[in-house]
């Protein structure tokens, strides 16, 4: 049984920063991409970032590049995801995921099996 846990979420102001983690159990976590999503109210889940089992290969939604960086530390099975320059519309739960099998590398949510159950992100004037 794989588990996902995500904590780091809060309340924020805009242009401010926060950093998600993503605590992973259950499998070889070094041998999964991982990747977050986030939803905002009333709206459908979008990709955020991803990063590849060595975290040599990143991508990132494009309301977020420049601004927002995933990592991840295989020695303890955490993702993080680094969020800088907060903007009102970043408000969201976001979600950790990992893909369904080794090599599975993608932007799509169908590339993961696994999936946490969400932390809230809110940004405030």
């Amino acid at each position: 049984q794989v588990q996902l846990v995500e904590s780091g979420g809060g309340l924020v102001q805009a242009g401010g920063s926060l950093r998600l983690s993503c605590a992973a159990s259950g499998r070889t976590f070094s041998s999964y991409a991982m990747g977050w999503f986030r939803q905002a109210a009333g709206k459908e889940r979008e990709f955020v970032a991803v990063i590849s089992w060595s975290g040599g290969t990143t991508n990132y939604g494009d309301s977020v590049k420049g601004r927002f960086t995933i990592s991840r530390d295989n020695g303890k099975n955490m993702v993080y995801l680094q969020m800088n320059y907060l903007k009102l519309e970043d408000t969201a739960v976001y979600y950790c995921a990992a893909a369904s099998r080794p090599g599975m590398y993608g932007l799509g949510q169908g590339t993961y099996g696994y999936w946490g159950q969400g932390t809230q992100v809110t940004v405030s004037i």
